[in-house]
């Protein structure tokens, strides 16, 4: 994991259900062994599915979590804290920003894009999952990257491949994706920089896919 370039503030994007929040959880803890972390959740589109459910898990690796304060209620009220300037204006953390599902929660990260051109340093990650419907093909998840871009007003700086069926997950399910990931590269022309894979499957996938990211699915709170 050496190899691995932290910027100090990652982004991540894609179509909603693409595993965002879970990838998120996990890039999280991983960084967190090198660096103190935040994570905000701007995931304004879906509130029943969030890094806060992760609250715990956060709390014992010493993650600072940043949410709407009606994450896990059942009010769809898309309230963004003050406290996220927090990851653009402290500089002695390193952040994760879960943005949300497609260019409509894109849009709620147009207020923090001046600020992260001016430090220019932040990764801006596509999270592509290739067992979605609406995005089974490259085309389909670059026209969906392109929407993401206008409506938030940053360009993505890379891919991850988070192609899953849940808990169904295989080997199989990951290696078929990488056909279309490796498309979707050269349509973007942007690197596949980590592909999430479960972590009962990490060993098996080694070597045979770039950059794993191991995942512990994360548990949902009713």
């Amino acid at each position: 994991m050496g190899a691995i370039n932290y910027k100090r503030v990652t982004l991540l994007a894609g179509h909603y259900g693409s595993g965002k929040t879970n990838l998120a959880v996990n890039l999280a803890l991983e960084m967190a062994e090198k660096f103190p972390v935040v994570i905000g959740d701007l995931d304004i589109v879906n509130p029943y599915y969030r890094t806060k459910d992760s609250k715990e898990v956060f709390e014992k690796a010493g993650i600072e979590l940043i949410a709407s304060p009606y994450a896990n209620t059942n009010l769809d009220i898309p309230a963004i804290p003050a406290e996220f300037y927090r990851i653009t204006n402290d500089k002695s953390t390193h952040a994760i920003l879960d943005v949300g599902g497609d260019d409509q929660g894109a849009v709620a990260l147009g207020r923090y894009v001046p600020s992260l051109l001016e430090e220019n340093d932040f990764d801006m990650l596509f999270v592509a999952n290739f067992r979605r419907p609406l995005t089974p093909t490259a085309q389909d998840a670059l026209e969906v990257m392109r929407e993401i871009e206008a409506a938030c007003g940053l360009k993505f700086t890379g891919i991850i491949n988070n192609t899953n069926l849940g808990k169904e997950t295989t080997a199989e399910t990951v290696l078929s994706s990488m056909e279309e990931c490796e498309k979707l590269s050269t349509l973007s022309h942007l690197p596949i920089v980590r592909t999430g894979v479960v972590v009962n499957l990490a060993d098996e996938l080694a070597g045979k896919v770039p950059e794993i990211l191991p995942l512990k699915l994360q548990p949902k709170i009713f």
